[in-house]
């Protein structure tokens, strides 16, 4: 009883609490905040559980002294109200009994913990992030072409981490009310797979096999309409077929059979190895700007040129970049930095920042950097941006050029080079990738690469389509400086032919 009343006494403040749009599933930092999150929402849920279960023993008294030395006033009421000493007592603890209780009934006692409740609450994930969550999920399972069971023996060995029927059940629904009928179809049957070995749920084995054989029909129906016309009898097919499936064989990957859309997903998932024409140079470079120890540079691709400079950043400054960007991710939308509208989560994950030279010494001290290792101008150059990609996190191929139909391009120009930092390892996915020529950049923390956008002509070079792959395992942080054209009249030389 108990239980039922503090349902319903949170359920009237819910909704209220519980409609802030948090995005967590974007940034995978923002995701490890919600650990403490929960830590201090069970802990203001645990004082708000004493101070009902404290009220309740209040109220019990209550009802104890309303009925304590009451139980001959029916006999003769006349009587007992005559008696001084009885009309006193009655009145005086009518009167505390309800002066006590009103408090309660009024929910006046409880005001604090539910403040500090509502108040933990307001920081917990919405629908809307648990959706996110499973779609990328479903991003990392469709890149790496895993079933659900291959998925569950990776993260179970790398975090001991398995899910029950429920949950898997959860994934199947998400990706039915996403359209993704070959995922939902999966998910669904790992449920009943769960279930046919024994595993525990409160979905029942009657309603996995109803939705199981309505997505097996619905998604043969799309594949062949001719072939299936009856979804009655498809229906009545599928249920009786599971009753000689065999849960205890190998799972078969359908996606094994099929293959690689382009040459973006054969990168990520290494189908395809990147190959040079040609020995890769490293060197020692200096220039008459440069303050700082030579650079180590390394010619990592041709065609287009793409160099990777190592211990560009100490572990320092990474933390100190990484301390400034935070309190900005936390608020932060997906937004593309280049049109400034929000992101469809399909084509980017990740949340970003901005960082000017004011906000810290350092941000200077890097751009300064970052000009003396490019030879470029930085006065019309982008602040740095610094990116936390979530779960599943990638953003798929595009050209860092700008649109030149917007007044900051005419100010500023196109961007010319893009200087890419990379502030952390990824244990699995996480490279940059350039489908056009083949080439894989792996991140490796401190390290820098830069390459050109644009040909010695001006034009875009369509060399430079490029995608960061999506995140399996780890925490990818990056850090990058957009150049533009204005200003480097007289830095970079130019050309009239076409092709360069």
């Amino acid at each position: 009883m108990t239980v039922m009343w503090l349902i319903l006494l949170l359920s009237t403040h819910w909704i209220q609490c519980c409609t802030a749009v948090s995005e967590f599933y974007s940034s995978t930092d923002h995701m490890i905040q919600l650990i403490d999150i929960q830590k201090e929402f069970a802990q203001s849920f645990s004082d708000y559980v004493a101070a009902l279960e404290s009220q309740v023993d209040l109220l019990k008294r209550a009802v104890s002294v309303l009925g304590h030395n009451f139980d001959d006033t029916s006999k003769d009421k006349e009587k007992f109200i005559s008696n001084p000493l009885s009309a006193y007592q009655l009145v005086r603890k009518l009167n505390r009994v309800w002066t006590t209780t009103r408090d309660i009934i009024e929910e006046k006692r409880l005001t604090g913990t539910l403040k500090k409740l509502r108040s933990s609450a307001e920081k917990l994930p919405g629908a809307d992030d648990v959706d996110g969550v499973v779609l990328g999920l479903l991003r990392l399972q469709e890149m790496y072409r895993l079933d659900p069971r291959n998925i569950s023996a990776f993260c179970e060995m790398k975090n001991n981490v398995t899910l029950d029927p429920d949950e898997t059940f959860h994934i199947a629904m998400v990706s039915y009310q996403n359209e993704k009928l070959e995922f939902a179809l999966l998910w669904m049957q790992e449920t009943l797979r769960k279930l046919s070995v024994g595993e525990k749920a409160i979905v029942s084995k009657e309603e996995v096999q109803d939705q199981l054989a309505l997505f097996s029909c619905q998604l043969a129906s799309t594949q062949d309409p001719l072939h299936v016309r009856d979804l009655l009898a498809c229906y009545a097919n599928v249920i009786e077929s599971m009753k000689t499936w065999d849960w205890t064989s190998k799972a078969i990957n359908p996606f094994d059979s099929q293959p690689m859309e382009n040459k973006y997903e054969a990168l990520c998932t290494g189908k395809q190895k990147p190959q040079m024409k040609r020995k890769l140079v490293c060197r020692y470079r200096t220039s008459n700007q440069m303050m700082y120890a030579p650079f180590k540079e390394e010619e990592e691709w041709h065609q287009p040129m793409v160099w990777r400079y190592h211990d560009f950043l100490s572990d320092r400054e990474i933390d100190v970049i990484k301390r400034l960007a935070r309190p900005k991710l936390s608020r932060a939308k997906v937004i593309d930095p280049v049109t400034g509208k929000k992101f469809s989560t399909a084509f980017r994950v990740s949340k970003s920042a901005w960082l000017s030279e004011d906000e810290d010494p350092l941000i200077a001290q890097i751009n300064q950097r970052i000009a003396d290792v490019t030879g470029l101008d930085l006065q019309t150059a982008e602040e740095l941006q610094v990116a936390n990609y979530g779960i599943g996190g990638q953003y798929e191929p595009h050209y860092d050029s700008k649109h030149s139909n917007d007044s900051d391009f005419q100010f500023r120009g196109d961007r010319i080079a893009t200087l890419l930092i990379y502030m952390s390892d990824v244990d699995v996915g996480g490279a940059t990738v350039f489908p056009t020529t083949g080439a894989a950049l792996l991140p490796k923390r401190g390290t820098a690469v830069l390459w050109f956008n644009l040909l010695e002509n001006g034009n875009q070079d369509n060399r430079t389509l490029h995608a960061s792959c999506p995140v399996f395992v780890g925490n990818k942080w990056v850090a990058n400086k957009w150049i533009r054209t204005g200003g480097q009249e007289f830095r970079r030389k130019c050309s009239t032919v076409q092709s360069e």
